[in-house]
């Protein structure tokens, strides 16, 4: 199979066909290098035969480089003139249709996908990245392993360590769900329009069994949030209105292994989650009595 890929002639001329201008609204900038699109399917490590989702695909740029490499593609869009297109286009480029299923809807709404893929690729909107992600991490269990384009320091924020100043709660929210990492830079110029932020690449390969319940998740994910809403403060602190009162905080914290003077930063996934186990054990207590 011979796939040729698209230009930024040609771009142009599919956005002038529909009358697509792009929009902050939706985030869209059309990715106009094939090197790049390659580039990111690279870093996502596509194999022949693999299923893979794609957010966003607007024009297809990335979508013909996903299909160039064998894979076949669930194309999530949310704008309804692209989605009718984008199966014309990849014929048009070489691709059997069979290879491509195209979901006309909104990437944060859905709660099915169609052929069950296992790799994310996608240069996700700057607006929605990581609730996108997240989404689709906690609603898809059987996708493996991903790489998306986002703005460099949404990108960096997801891939930081405890400890540093932009670990916050994207950071620990992503970590829930496997092991994150940077994998490589993208031009500005290879958009069209040119953003006015920087992009990078982060890739994700997903923990092996589930690291906890739902129920664990979600009690996870609060503890999370309080402790970043303030997180200047110590633990003990900014968890004080979540548990009742700092005193409180402070027995669960240290009940948990946690120090109370630690600060949101400090705290590993895991450590969040042992709370989370901790707060979830005294509320059984407090029902089975």
């Amino acid at each position: 199979m011979t796939v040729t890929l698209l230009g930024a002639t040609e771009i142009r001329r599919l956005a002038a066909e529909l009358d697509v201008t792009p929009t902050k609204k939706l985030g869209q900038n059309f990715v106009v290098d094939a090197n790049t699109v390659r580039k990111i399917v690279h870093a996502a490590r596509v194999q022949p035969g693999e299923r893979v989702v794609e957010v966003g695909p607007g024009l297809g740029s990335l979508t013909l480089a996903i299909l160039e490499a064998g894979a076949s593609v669930t194309a999530v869009e949310i704008d309804h003139r692209l989605a009718a297109r984008l199966s014309q286009t990849v014929v048009e480029h070489g691709v059997p249709a069979e290879m491509l299923t195209v979901v006309d809807a909104d990437a944060l709404r859905i709660t099915e996908l169609p052929g069950e893929p296992t790799v994310l690729v996608a240069n996700l909107p700057y607006n929605v990245s990581v609730p996108v992600l997240l989404h689709f991490l906690e609603n898809f269990s059987y996708l493996k392993r991903g790489v998306v384009m986002v703005q460099a320091e949404v990108a960096e924020r997801i891939a930081a360590k405890p400890g540093s100043k932009i670990y916050g709660t994207p950071s620990v929210k992503a970590a829930w769900y496997g092991e994150w990492k940077l994998s490589g830079t993208v031009s500005r110029q290879v958009f069209w329009p040119v953003p006015n932020v920087d992009s990078l690449l982060v890739g994700f390969d997903r923990s092996e069994g589930e690291r906890g319940t739902e129920d664990e998740r979600r009690l996870t994910f609060k503890i999370v949030d309080a402790a970043f809403n303030q997180r200047r403060k110590m633990l003990r602190q900014a968890l004080s209105d979540l548990f009742g009162s700092s005193a409180a905080a402070s027995e669960i914290l240290i009940a948990a292994g946690v120090a109370p003077t630690a600060r949101g930063e400090d705290l590993t996934v895991d450590d969040y989650h042992r709370v989370a186990r901790h707060v979830a054990q005294i509320e059984d207590a407090v029902v089975t009595d």
